[in-house]
C-alpha cells in the first residue's frame, strides 16, 4: 500500500520522523535490478483451431449473463452474442483531482464504471433475508458548509514533522484553533481569503516562509476529508487517555495482569484493552468503524531477556541464542509509547556510548534520555538493539538510517513460542481476548458511550459540524442454501460448515495407494512411530486408500542425519516421506522441507511426537494425516458442483519475510480440471516487500498447457482472486497484472472470446456483523444455518456515482461464545465475465468449501473453527505455497511437485 493510501486509510500523519537517535546513514550498494517478466515461449493458436466452443453452465437457480453479452437496458447492446470486449475494456476509471498550484494529487480508482451488468445495482436476490447488526455508527454532517483544503509548503523545507506542526500552532491568530493537519495539507472550516497565502515565521531564529495554497472545497461528507476525520478521531482518543501503540489505543489504566504466571520467567504478562477506529464512506454516507482491541506486553525488558539468557546458556553460544531471540521480535518504548522492530544487536556499543545529533553536537545515550524524556539508565554494561525502522513497500530502495535502542527501556511485547505451547495460558487468555458478539457489542457500546459524554470530544465534533448518531448500523442480508458436497458416489449437504464425519466414513472422491513410504523418527520414538503406521492402516480402508507397511529408519535429531537417512533409503519408488519430529525446531524442518522439495522431490508430511501423544485423539489425528498425505500424493478428498464449467480458478498472494526482509515469493496457484481437484502451482521470486508480480505470463502459460492435457481444451474462462493488496494498489494492479494477463491471453487465444474476472480478496478489516437472538441479545451465525451471509455497502465517489462492485461475506461457523466470526471483502476489479452479483457471491462461497487441509475441527487460540475457510481454496493455496518457499525453502520448489498439493 501507497503511503498515501495509508494516509486515506488510516488518518496518520505523513512526516514524522524517528524519536531515537540515529547512527550515520550506511552506504547502500546499487537496489537489485528487477527481472522483467518473461512471455511464454508457446502459443496456443494450433491447440484453439482443434478447440470446440464450450459452453457457459448458469449457476443453479441464478441469472448470471455469461454468454449472451450485458444483460438487457445496458449501454453496451450494440455487442454481438459472443462477448468480444477490447483488452482492457473493463478496466477502471482514474479520476485526477488537481490541486492549485502544485502538483499534489490524489487518485481514485472507478471500477465500477465500466462494468456495464452492475452499473444500476450490486445486490443479489438469492437466499433468505435475514437482519444483521454491525459495529458501524452513522457520522452525520450537521451543516452544508464548506471545508476548505489547503497545500502547506515551507522554505526552505523542514523534514521534522513535530516541527513543521510547531509552526503553524504558532499560526493560531490566522488559521484559528480548529484546523487538522496531516504533515503536507491542512483542513480548514473557514478560508484564508486568498488562492494563495504567505506568512514568515522563525525556528530557532531562521526564517521559514509557509506557503498555504488552496487546493480545494469540499462537502463535509466528501471522501477526500477521509484522513483528516480519521486524524480528528485519533486526537480524541489522545485526550480521552488513552495511549497510542503502533496504529490503535489502548488504556494502561485498565490493564489486566496475569499474576498466576509469575512462578515461571518470562511469562509474566500485562493486557492492555484498547480500541481501533476508522472512519469509511459507504452508501448511506460515513460511518465510523469501532472494534475492540488487544495489546499483550510481558512485565520484562529486552535486557531481562539477554541476562536471562545469558545465565541459562552459559557458554559462548550465549549471543547466538539471545539474537535468535529479540532479533525480529516487537519492542515498546513506554517513555514514547512506540512500538519498534529488532533488527539485530550492537554488541561493542553501550548505553555511554555516544552520537552526533542533528545539531552537530555529541551526546551520550544515557543522557539523551536523561535529557529529552527524563528517563534514568541504570545499567551501563548492555549492549544496543538496532532497528531499521518502519519497513515500507513503497520505500524498499530508500536508504535510512538505523535507530539505536537501550534494552532497559524495551519492553517486550507479544507471545512467545513456549507461551503458544502453554495450554492453560492460552485457555486463560482467551477468556480476555476472544469476545462473542454480545460481550463485542457491550464493550464498545461502553466506549461510544464514553465518546458521546466526553466535554472535549464533543466540542471537537461540533467544531466540525459532525455528529455521532445512536446505535450501530443494522443491514438487510441474505443467508444462502448449503452447498452440497460429493465425495465419491455420496452427496450430503455441509449441515453446520461441517463434514468431517461424512467425510471419514466413505471413499474419498480419489484414493491413493500408498505402497513405498518412509517413516523417519529420532531416538527413543520407535513405538510411536509403529502406533502411527497402525493407525493409519486402521482409519484408511473406509476411505478407499491402501496404506502398505513403511520402512521404519531412525535419525538423529539434526538436518544432516535426516538427510543422510535420505539418501540412503530414499529411492525413485518412494512416494512418501513421514517425519516424526521430537521438537518444532524450524531449523531442522527447514532443512527437511528443502531437501525433500528442491534437492529430491518428494511430497513430504513432518508430524510432531506431542501431537500424536494427546490423550484420546489418535485416530482423529491419524484421519487428518491420511487426508493430508493423499492429497499431497495426488488423490482428492470431495467436490462441489460450481456450476460454471470451462472455468480455471486462480489464486495469487505474496509473502514477505518482515523478520529477515529476504526476496518476496508470489504464489500463484491454478485449476487445471474443472471439477478443481487437481492444481497447478508456481512461485515467482521478487525483490523484497514487491507486492505486484511480474512474469504472470509465465505462470499462465504453463497452467494453460496443463489444462490443455487434462482436458483437450482451453479454459472459456479465468477467475483471478487476488490476495494481499491494498485499496492504494488497485490502479496498479489493473494496469500490471490485470493488463498482463489481458495481452497474453490475446496472443494465446489468437482472438478467440476468453472471458476474465479479477477479484481482489482483503481479510484484514475490522467490520464485523451480527444477528439478534432472543433476549435481544447478539450472536454470530446460527449454528444451525449455513454462516454465509452478505452486506453490499458501496464505496462511493459521490451522491451519484458507486465506484466498487465489492461485498462482504462471513463463510466460517465458530461455537457459540467463543469468539466473533470476521468477514472477508471482496472487490471485483475487472468482469468480462459478466457475473452477475448472485453468480460472483455463489462462486466464492463455493469455492470456501474446496481447501483440502481443513476437513476436522480445529481449536486456534479456543476459537473453534469448522470446515469452511475464510478465502476461496486458490488463494488460500496460493498464500500456503508463498509461505512455505519465501520462509523454509528460500528458493524455487522442483517442477516435478507443481502438480502436487505438497505445500499443505
Amino acid at each position: 500500500m501507497t503511503g498515501r493510501a495509508r494516509v486515506h486509510a488510516r488518518g496518520r500523519r505523513r512526516d514524522t520522523p524517528a524519536a531515537e537517535p540515529a547512527q550515520p546513514e550506511a552506504a547502500r550498494g546499487p537496489p537489485t535490478p528487477r527481472v522483467p517478466g518473461t512471455d511464454p515461449p508457446l502459443s496456443f493458436a494450433d491447440l484453439q483451431a482443434r478447440q470446440t466452443q464450450p459452453r457457459l453452465q448458469s449457476l443453479t437457480g441464478v441469472r448470471h449473463v455469461a454468454g449472451a453479452g450485458p444483460p438487457a437496458g445496458a449501454e453496451a447492446a450494440s455487442q454481438p452474442s459472443e462477448l468480444q470486449l477490447p483488452s482492457g475494456s473493463q478496466g477502471s476509471l482514474l479520476r485526477k483531482k488537481t490541486d492549485v498550484g502544485r502538483d499534489y494529487q490524489d487518485f481514485v480508482v472507478n471500477t465500477r464504471q465500466n462494468l456495464v451488468h452492475v452499473r444500476e445495482s450490486t445486490k443479489g436476490t438469492q437466499g433468505s433475508p435475514v437482519m444483521l447488526f454491525s459495529n458501524h455508527v452513522q457520522l452525520k454532517s450537521c451543516s452544508q458548509k464548506l471545508l476548505y483544503k489547503y497545500n502547506v509548503i515551507y522554505t526552505p523545507d523542514i523534514e521534522d514533522g513535530r516541527k513543521r506542526e510547531a509552526l503553524l500552532s504558532e499560526l493560531e491568530k490566522l488559521l484559528g484553533n480548529r484546523c487538522i493537519y496531516d504533515g503536507k495539507s491542512l483542513l480548514l472550516p473557514h478560508s484564508l481569503g486568498e488562492m494563495k497565502k504567505e506568512v514568515v515565521s522563525k525556528l530557532k531564529n531562521e526564517p521559514v516562509t509557509i506557503t498555504f495554497e488552496l487546493s480545494r472545497e469540499l462537502q463535509t461528507t466528501s471522501p477526500d476529508c477521509l484522513r483528516y476525520y480519521n486524524i480528528l478521531f485519533r486526537k480524541m482518543l489522545e485526550k480521552m487517555d488513552l495511549n497510542q501503540i503502533g496504529r490503535n489505543y489502548y488504556n494502561k489504566n485498565k490493564k489486566t495482569e496475569f499474576n498466576e504466571y509469575r512462578y515461571k520467567p518470562l511469562r509474566k504478562l500485562e493486557i492492555w484493552p484498547g480500541y481501533v477506529t476508522s472512519v469509511l464512506p459507504y452508501e448511506i454516507g460515513l460511518t465510523l468503524c469501532a472494534d475492540v482491541s488487544h495489546k499483550l506486553l510481558r512485565m520484562e525488558t529486552a535486557y531481562d531477556l539477554i541476562s536471562h539468557t545469558r545465565e541459562k546458556a552459559g557458554g559462548e553460544d550465549a549471543k547466538e541464542k539471545i539474537l535468535r531471540e529479540l532479533v525480529g521480535s516487537s519492542v515498546l518504548t513506554k517513555y514514547n509509547n512506540r512500538t519498534y522492530r529488532v533488527d539485530d544487536i550492537i554488541w561493542e556499543m553501550s548505553p555511554s556510548s555516544t552520537f552526533t545529533k542533528s545539531d552537530g553536537s555529541e551526546i551520550s545515550f544515557v543522557d539523551y534520555y536523561k535529557e529529552r524524556y527524563g528517563t534514568v539508565v541504570t545499567t551501563l554494561n548492555q549492549p544496543l538493539l538496532i532497528t531499521k525502522g518502519k519497513w515500507k513497500k513503497s520505500r524498499q530502495d530508500t536508504p535510512h538510517q538505523p535507530i539505536m535502542l537501550v534494552p532497559e527501556l524495551c519492553h517486550l511485547t507479544g507471545l512467545t513460542d513456549d507461551m503458544r505451547k502453554d495450554y492453560r495460558m492460552m485457555r486463560d487468555l482467551s477468556t480476555h481476548t476472544r469476545m462473542d458478539p454480545d460481550r463485542r457489542q457491550h464493550k464498545l457500546l461502553t466506549f461510544m458511550d464514553a465518546l458521546r459524554k466526553n466535554n472535549t470530544v464533543q466540542k471537537e465534533l461540533r467544531d466540525w459540524n459532525l455528529e455521532l448518531e445512536e446505535g450501530f448500523l443494522s443491514f438487510s442480508g441474505r443467508t444462502l442454501q448449503d452447498v452440497r458436497i460429493h465425495q465419491g458416489r455420496r452427496m450430503f449437504d455441509n449441515h453446520k460448515a461441517d463434514w468431517s464425519k461424512n467425510t471419514r466414513e466413505v471413499p474419498l472422491l480419489r484414493a491413493m495407494s500408498l505402497d513405498h513410504w518412509l517413516i523417519v523418527y529420532t531416538k527413543g520414538n520407535y513405538e510411536t512411530a509403529l502406533t502411527l503406521q497402525q493407525n493409519l492402516q486402521k482409519v484408511t480402508p473406509k476411505m478407499g486408500i491402501t496404506v502398505r507397511n513403511a520402512k521404519l529408519l531412525e535419525a538423529a535429531d539434526t538436518v544432516q542425519s535426516y538427510i543422510r537417512t535420505l539418501e540412503k533409503h530414499a529411492s525413485q519408488k518412494t512416494q512418501m516421506v513421514l517425519c516424526l519430529l521430537p521438537t518444532d525446531n524450524k531449523e531442522i524442518y527447514n532443512g527437511i522441507k528443502r531437501y525433500l522439495c528442491i534437492n529430491y522431490p518428494i511430497p513430504s508430511q513432518c508430524v510432531l511426537k506431542r501431537t500424536l501423544d494427546r490423550p484420546k485423539t489418535p485416530v482423529t489425528i491419524a484421519t487428518k494425516i491420511a487426508l493430508q498425505m493423499n492429497c499431497k500424493l495426488g488423490g482428492a478428498l470431495w467436490k462441489v458442483d460450481i456450476g460454471l464449467q470451462n472455468a480455471m480458478f486462480i489464486g495469487i498472494d505474496c509473502f514477505h519475510d518482515i523478520e529477515h526482509r529476504r526476496k518476496s515469493v508470489a504464489g500463484f496457484v491454478a485449476s487445471i480440471d474443472p471439477d478443481l481437484t487437481r492444481w497447478f502451482s508456481q512461485c515467482i521470486i521478487q525483490q523484497s516487500g514487491q507486492e505486484l508480480v511480474k512474469g504472470l505470463t509465465t505462470c499462465l502459460y504453463t497452467a494453460l498447457k496443463l489444462w490443455y492435457e487434462q482436458n483437450s481444451s482451453l479454459p472459456r474462462s479465468i477467475i483471478v482472486y487476488r490476495d494481499g493488496v491494498g485499496d492504494g494498489q488497485l490502479q496498479a494492479l489493473l494496469d500490471q497484472e490485470v493488463k498482463q494477463m489481458e495481452s497474453y491471453l490475446e496472443k494465446a487465444y489468437r482472438g478467440q472470446k476468453v472471458r476474465l474476472t479479477f477479484i481482489v480478496v482483503k481479510k484484514r478489516i475490522n467490520t464485523r456483523f451480527f444477528i439478534g437472538k432472543d433476549g435481544g441479545r447478539l450472536n454470530n451465525p446460527s449454528p444451525g444455518t449455513p454462516p454465509f451471509f452478505i452486506l453490499k455497502v458501496p464505496f462511493y465517489l459521490n451522491s451519484k456515482n458507486f465506484s466498487r462492485y465489492d461485498f462482504f461475506i462471513v463463510s466460517q461457523s465458530v461455537r457459540e461464545g467463543t469468539g466473533t466470526v470476521t468477514p472477508t471483502h471482496y472487490n471485483v476489479i475487472h468482469d468480462t465475465l459478466y457475473l452477475s452479483p448472485d453468480a460472483v457471491q455463489g462462486l466464492t462461497y463455493k469455492l470456501c468449501h474446496m481447501y483440502y487441509n481443513f476437513p476436522l475441527k480445529k481449536k486456534c487460540f479456543f476459537f473453534l473453527l469448522k470446515g469452511i475457510i475464510r478465502v476461496p481454496a486458490p488463494c488460500h493455496y496460493a498464500h500456503k505455497l508463498a509461505y512455505l518457499v519465501g520462509q523454509s525453502l528460500q528458493q524455487q520448489p522442483h517442477e516435478s511437485l507443481s502438480k502436487y498439493l505438497f505445500y499443505l
